[in-house]
């Protein structure tokens, strides 16, 4: 059992010129995007290399590539059911794993079904580390579609 308490970073990051996945931000051009539907925002445009380590556990390792919504969406989740003393979990539509939150006390023991990997971490600083992720999100998607501030599927996780 992991005993001792270790600081969590949730990043992501565009894919880079080159990258199959940089056509899921490109192909938003031409269509408004105020009006883009919750599917399509999940699982068809703006992904992202996702990475989540706790100290120098790698739970999620860097070369993930996930759908930025659908990732802030379910963290909005995770967030409220952390928040209110339960355990949460989260997965990603472009593989099978999911990663577990098990509340132990004030803390956290954070793992993956694809990996041994495990670490304990702080309950406030969880959450605190997710929400600084969210504001990320939501402002990397303004930057980008200005228009995406009107939708309401994006405001769900626009922090105010």
């Amino acid at each position: 059992m992991i005993s001792e308490e270790m600081m969590i970073q949730l990043s992501f990051s565009l894919p880079v010129v080159g990258s199959p996945w940089l056509k899921t931000w490109d192909d938003v051009k031409g269509i408004d995007p105020a009006a883009i539907g919750e599917m399509d925002l999940r699982y068809k445009y703006f992904g992202v290399n996702f990475e989540l380590t706790v100290g120098d556990v790698e739970i999620i390792p860097k070369g993930r590539f996930v759908t930025l919504v659908d990732l802030a969406l379910s963290l909005s989740v995770v967030v409220e059911r952390v928040s209110s003393g339960q355990d949460a979990a989260f997965g990603f539509t472009e593989s099978e794993e999911v990663v577990h939150l098990r509340l132990n006390g004030d803390s956290v023991l954070v793992s993956s079904s694809k990996s041994s990997a495990r670490a304990l971490v702080d309950r406030k600083n969880l959450v605190d580390e997710i929400d600084k992720l969210l504001r990320a999100a939501y402002s990397r998607l303004v930057a980008e579609y200005p228009e995406l501030s009107a939708n309401p599927v994006v405001r769900r996780f626009a922090l105010d």
